[in-house]
């Protein structure tokens, strides 16, 4: 089944029909210039001792991924819209699954169960959040393969470590 993919996606770039990816692609934690190359180094986020070591720019297209020192703190407003959005849809379901009654505990077993799976997913919602964040600031490129990244403005590397 995957060589039949893999067969259908070089058809496609020989005859010059290759589709834009999809910004589902951007949940892969790919790149968001080209949506290919992966932006960490690591595809498993559970690895815990490499979840967050990034490439310094995407293997495919050569997008610098580390635009400046700090870049990424803007990250966490990303994080927590996707933890509250996370939270919002484990309740609709825990209140159309079990429901929610003033008699039992139910809702601080929501609470609990809710907790343990915003942990259990925190290293995939903070690399989405990453990916998230970098995609307000490099846009899709449907011409990526002939033109090159723009260049990083302000760059400190002395800097990177103090933190």
């Amino acid at each position: 089944m995957e060589a039949a993919i893999i067969s259908l996606e070089n058809s496609m770039e020989v005859h010059g029909t290759e589709r834009k990816p999809g910004v589902l692609n951007l949940l892969k934690c790919k790149c968001p210039r080209c949506r290919k190359g992966d932006m960490f180094e690591g595809r498993n986020p559970w690895h815990l001792k490499s979840t967050m070591k990034m490439n310094k720019a995407c293997p495919v297209c050569g997008q610098p991924l580390n635009i400046e020192v700090g870049f990424y703190y803007g990250s966490g407003y990303v994080s927590y819209a996707l933890t509250v959005a996370f939270s919002m849809v484990s309740f609709i379901a825990w209140l159309l699954l079990l429901g929610f009654s003033l008699d039992d505990n139910r809702l601080y077993y929501w609470l609990a169960v809710n907790g343990i799976l915003l942990l259990a997913t925190q290293p995939y919602l903070m690399r989405l959040a990453r990916t998230g964040w970098l995609a307000f600031f490099v846009k899709y490129d449907k011409n990526w393969k002939t033109n090159s990244p723009q260049p990083l403005e302000r760059t400190n590397e002395e800097q990177e470590a103090n933190w």
